[in-house]
């Protein structure tokens, strides 16, 4: 009973933070729209989606144990985030709005070096924290680069939901940052390892508790 009581808290944490980094991953497709903002929503989003990437799959990675689970966790959040941006298409927003897998890449990297380590939790921390945080933003500007133009797409699809003062505008200052994808891997690589501690130890502390 404790094997099976312990197994199902694990997989219950694995659905809280995928679940979670789909709604967080939501809101971060929205920076194309608030155009005034975008590059620093850039930075902030992709920093975002960094800790929930990290977190959840080196959870899940040391709970198995076995190279390529971070990837898979990956694949869960894309596929979470397909399913609840289905949603939009009620709202006439077209299907390159819809988010491109930009978590595998990443989560690939996380596979790597816990595999080139040996399984060594503290490498896994320290240089696959650092390769997401580093990486993640790079691949969500490719992302950001596939999508279509974000003022025709926000011109061409107002949000009837937005109040008058949040509606898309021309920007009229420049850049808020001299490189978005620079700033984010720099703050994700350093966060991001902090992120990877924390999804281990919950591992131990779930251990723990249901011991």
């Amino acid at each position: 009973v404790m094997v099976w009581l312990r197994r199902c808290t694990h997989y219950l944490f694995i659905v809280v933070v995928a679940v979670n980094s789909t709604l967080l991953t939501i809101n971060a497709g929205d920076y194309i729209f608030y155009t005034d903002w975008a590059w620093t929503s850039f930075t902030v989003f992709s920093i975002s989606q960094t800790l929930m990437l990290v977190v959840g799959a080196t959870y899940y990675l040391t709970f198995t144990g076995v190279p390529g689970t971070a990837t898979y966790y990956g694949l869960i959040m894309t596929v979470y985030t397909w399913v609840a941006k289905g949603a939009w298409f009620a709202l006439g927003y077209p299907y390159d709005f819809i988010v491109t897998p930009i978590w595998l890449p990443s989560a690939m990297l996380l596979d790597l070096a816990y595999w080139a380590t040996k399984r060594n939790k503290h490498s896994l921390i320290l240089f696959g924290g650092v390769l997401v945080g580093m990486s993640l933003p790079l691949f969500n500007m490719i992302n950001l680069i596939t999508v279509a133009d974000p003022l025709e797409t926000a011109f061409k699809y107002p949000r009837p939901t937005l109040p008058p003062y949040m509606t898309p505008i021309e920007p009229q200052v420049g850049k808020f940052y001299n490189s978005p994808v620079a700033l984010g891997a720099g703050a994700g690589a350093v966060l991001s390892v902090t992120m990877a501690a924390l999804g281990v130890k919950l591992n131990t502390w779930t251990y723990r508790w249901m011991a």
